[in-house]
């Protein structure tokens, strides 16, 4: 059982927010495979304050979409308090402060993983962040800057004093961007500095790959990013993984296709299909990485405009046989 604040949870495999992929018809299906803590995409405090139809469309659940993180990004006092007011209208189990990301137009800003460079304002950031929330706070950071700046401890400390229920932490640097190998050394460091529930996410593509992040640095939980894309049931692998001490066999291509097609109903069912279908490309690139025989169809895809081309491109990958044995292996697992 992993414990933030007055959330229990029965599982420790989270769904780690995503921009543009963590959305309602990712998360209810990610949800079916395991992953019983999941994140609404990344939203930026500025966004929630305009109470734009896009903004409120990202914001959308279901009741069944529980329990339901948030994590918000902003580095100005006067947006993140108006965010958090237009918040308390939704009910989310937990709400999450970005402190990692590395996309330049977000540093730029002086948000996201910038926040590391000032441990100051971060740290004044976050007090009233936890000051003002209705529900349990947590913290998402790096492992710092850069290799000359490496403060993943320090923060995680300032976060805990700061009073925030548990820490995610990615073992890169913002320098790193995803590249590189992640450093469990540094998320083992920041494990023990804290006696909060520490949350360990980077390169979990595979049930043996949560099992080393788990015996390398002692963490609480994982939160899985990447290596749910296109591969949705990674949840179940590592669950397996984790009793047995084995991967379970490779999905069957069928099986794989039944995904895809359930995939984009729901998209269709929440966008509509024009915009439903867009949305569902990337999606179906991922779901076809590493399978052989698929680069026509994958052609294929970047041009679909409706429900029945890319119904058709799922039909022909169900002609194509089995998914071959290095199928997790191609997709990076």
């Amino acid at each position: 059982m992993l414990k933030i604040g007055k959330l229990k949870l029965k599982s420790n495999l989270i769904l780690a927010p995503m921009a543009g992929i963590t959305d309602l018809p990712f998360r209810m299906l990610c949800r079916k495979f395991g992953a019983e803590l999941a994140f609404v995409e990344m939203i930026n405090c500025r966004s929630i304050s305009h109470k734009s139809r896009r903004t409120r469309q990202m914001l959308s659940t279901l009741p069944s979409d529980k329990p339901l993180g948030l994590q918000i990004l902003g580095c100005e006092e006067k947006y993140i308090l108006k965010s958090l007011e237009v918040l308390k209208g939704y009910k989310f189990d937990i709400l999450d402060f970005n402190a990692a990301c590395p996309a330049k137009k977000v540093v730029r800003r002086g948000e996201g993983a910038a926040l590391l460079q000032d441990e100051d304002k971060f740290r004044r950031l976050l007090k009233l962040v936890v000051k003002n929330s209705w529900t349990p706070v947590s913290v998402k950071i790096r492992a710092g800057w850069d290799n000359f700046s490496v403060n993943a401890r320090r923060i995680a400390v300032i976060a805990e004093d700061c009073g925030v229920n548990a820490l995610f932490i990615h073992g890169r640097t913002k320098a790193q961007g995803y590249s590189g190998q992640v450093d469990y050394n540094v998320i083992r460091e920041a494990k023990k500095a804290i006696q909060i529930p520490l949350i360990a996410s980077g390169d979990i593509f595979s049930g043996a790959l949560a099992a080393k992040m788990i015996k390398e640095t002692g963490c609480d939980g994982l939160a899985v990013a990447r290596g749910a894309l296109g591969n949705p049931w990674i949840f179940a692998e590592i669950k397996e993984y984790l009793k047995k001490g084995k991967a379970p066999r490779s999905p069957k291509r069928k099986e794989v296709s039944e995904v895809m097609r359930g995939h984009l109903d729901t998209c269709i069912d929440f966008y509509g299909e024009r915009n439903g279908v867009v949305l569902f490309r990337k999606f179906c690139i991922w779901y076809t990485k590493g399978m052989r025989k698929v680069r026509r169809l994958r052609e294929k895809v970047s041009g679909a405009r409706t429900r029945q081309e890319i119904e058709e491109i799922i039909s022909n990958l169900d002609d194509q046989g089995p998914v071959p044995s290095n199928y997790l292996r191609n997709l990076g697992l």
